[in-house]
């Protein structure tokens, strides 16, 4: 049996790194290869491109290395049309990955996506292009079959695989420690985001808000996690030009352990907020992007939801602050963190959503998904 993996983004090398252990159990005399990062690599994935040729931000930032992109995607079909795997399974990066599958599957190809695009979120016409590219679709939240099932498109709820790999066990003190950093006092995590465009838009603004707080909260310390080596350099900077007095210590890495050391977490929209979510840390949710993301988003109308950030779709009652766009300033966003520093009693009540959240998700979803494909690929 082989499969042909694609994923998108550092979120998808987590995810196709669990499928691939789970199908492994399912069939041992597997081989799996395609697009993939270190952790797919790990489990066994042999890579045919690099996971980060697709970690690209969104709209107008995509137009730079659109070229590029196409050119992988004319390839990794071209390369799959030939080899003719049992089972070619898309991991996230939609815009990438359905028009592969689509292709493939013209050829006679059993196609897997994984990760619903936000079809119920915006542009929903795009379900119609889904249903031509998928056999099946794996979705990582309850409310996701219901919309395909009313489209007549093929899907799984599997859960999340990240709320079976994360829990809130870890102490705020042991993980102090194990940075290395003091156990007393206030400390801020700062997740400006994983890509290049995030930082441009948010790592001044995060910088300008650290400095806000310094001046209004004791001893608040921040800590940050850069998420790749490239990006540290233009964090250093924003941090340099607009808070030189602020104690900042910056991570290679180590996301979870930031968050779980933090009193707090200021954050970009993405993926990372449903990782803090699972880890038990109140947050405060921010994003920007650029013009054109904004007049798509909204003075076109294609958002479909009150809410963007994973925690308050998911929970039965929003609770978490997201400042976006324009209302993503440093007094705004200040506020929000000074806030729930101050406020014991509206960070419980955004842990007590979250923990809803987490029993929801926590389904063993890798072997879900394994299942689920084997079932595909027996009938």
């Amino acid at each position: 049996m082989r499969f042909a993996l694609i994923a998108g983004e550092l979120s998808g090398d987590i995810l196709g790194a669990a499928l691939i252990t789970a199908l492994k159990a399912r069939y041992p005399d597997a081989t799996f290869y395609g697009v993939a990062g270190p952790r797919m690599i790990a489990a066994g994935c042999e890579p045919i491109a690099s996971i980060e040729e697709l970690s690209v931000m969104g709209f107008a930032e995509v137009i730079k290395v659109l070229p590029r992109i196409l050119k992988l995607r004319a390839s990794v079909i071209e390369r799959l049309s030939k080899d003719k795997p049992d089972c070619v399974i898309g991991i996230d990066a939609p815009d990438f990955n359905l028009t592969v599958e689509r292709r493939l599957r013209e050829q006679g190809i059993k196609t897997v996506h994984m990760v619903s695009p936000t079809v119920w979120a915006w542009r929903q016409g795009r379900v119609k292009g889904i249903a031509k590219s998928v056999d099946l679709i794996l979705c990582l939240f309850p409310f996701e079959p219901k919309f395909y099932a009313e489209h007549d498109v093929p899907a799984a709820y599997i859960g999340h695989p990240l709320a079976d790999e994360l829990n809130d066990a870890t102490t705020q003190i042991s993980a102090r420690r194990e940075l290395g950093l003091r156990e007393d006092g206030p400390l801020v995590a700062v997740l400006p985001g994983s890509r290049g465009g995030e930082l441009k838009y948010l790592g001044e603004t995060f910088a300008q808000t650290a400095a806000w707080l310094q001046q209004r909260v004791p001893g608040v310390r921040f800590v940050t996690p850069v998420a790749k080596p490239k990006l540290r350099a233009g964090m250093e900077q924003a941090i340099a030009q607009h808070a030189p007095g602020v104690e900042w210590t910056l991570l290679d890495g180590q996301s979870r352990e930031a968050m779980r050391a933090a009193d707090v977490v200021l954050l970009a929209s993405g993926t990372a907020t449903l990782e803090c979510l699972l880890l038990g840390r109140p947050m405060v949710v921010s994003y920007r992007a650029s013009f054109l993301a904004k007049v798509i988003l909204r003075w076109i109308g294609l958002l479909k939801t009150q809410f963007v950030s994973l925690p308050n779709i998911l929970s039965p009652k929003p609770v978490v602050a997201e400042l976006l766009q324009e209302e993503a300033t440093p007094a705004l966003l200040g506020h929000e963190v000074s806030y729930l520093l101050r406020n014991p009693l509206m960070r419980e009540q955004q842990l007590e959503q979250f923990t809803i959240v987490r029993n929801e998700l926590k389904r063993d979803s890798a072997a879900l998904a394994a299942d689920a494909i084997a079932k595909l690929l027996a009938k």
